[in-house]
């Protein structure tokens, strides 16, 4: 049986070395790094792996 992406989601973010930002709905979020920009509109869930 396939996991969801909620599933799957939801069990990332139990993990140590995981950090997360909930984006409302129409919230706009602009990701910069040395490789440009990345912009996104909620809802969403940007997850940050440092592990």
């Amino acid at each position: 049986m396939e996991k969801s992406t909620k599933d799957i989601t939801d069990e990332l973010l139990q993990r140590e070395g995981i950090a997360h930002l909930n984006i409302e709905p129409y919230e706009k979020v602009t990701i910069t790094t040395g490789q440009g920009e990345q912009h996104f509109t909620g809802p969403a869930i940007i997850i940050v792996n440092q592990d």
